[in-house]
């Protein structure tokens, strides 16, 4: 196995860009955690040509995908997204995330998508991200309050999930935010 780049560091985990030899990996760890994301992400394909049309879509400057690695075995631990980047005047970014059932609880994606912020934030120059959140996805909630993110709104209807359209909390956190993430 190749040594992997990393972007960025923390104390425990590194951030690095998704990539091809990254599919049996994460295929592996999304089937162990359907139970646990199912609810929130609904059904997805764990085929090579949806693993490759998720891959082109960070071929453009729209949108950023990640891993979060442990930094001392290189094993992924959970993925981050920032999708549907616009530039101009708003400078702004939609921030996803994925953790695994094998590794929650342990504070990495904290530590993983502090990192991401810090990119978007310092390398990509980003202004603003946010994050839509399904209100009762208490472990994701809680993830954001503790990186500083505000409550701006509440959508209704967002994003269809599981055969309905699911209610999420809009989140948001922009460069200049007083927080503890960076």
């Amino acid at each position: 196995m190749a040594i992997p780049t990393y972007l960025l560091q923390g104390p425990r985990v590194a951030l690095r860009h998704v990539s091809r030899e990254d599919y049996e990996e994460l295929t592996a760890l999304a089937q162990d955690s359907t139970d646990m994301l199912q609810r929130w992400l609904g059904a997805r394909e764990q085929t090579w040509e949806a693993f490759n049309a998720y891959l082109e879509r960070f071929e453009h400057p729209t949108h950023e995908g990640f891993v979060v690695c442990m930094r001392t075995t290189g094993a992924i631990v959970g993925g981050v997204n920032i999708n549907n980047i616009v530039r101009g005047t708003l400078q702004s970014g939609t921030l996803g995330y994925t953790a695994y059932a094998s590794t929650a609880g342990h504070g990495y994606m904290t530590e993983g998508v502090r990192l991401v912020l810090e990119y978007a934030f310092r390398q990509l120059k980003l202004h603003r991200l946010e994050a839509n959140i399904q209100p009762d996805n208490a472990p994701s909630l809680s993830l954001v309050k503790r990186l500083g993110f505000q409550r701006e709104g509440y959508s209704a209807a967002f994003q269809f999930i599981n055969g309905a359209w699911r209610d999420h909390e809009r989140w948001a956190l922009t460069a200049e935010a007083p927080t503890q993430t960076l």
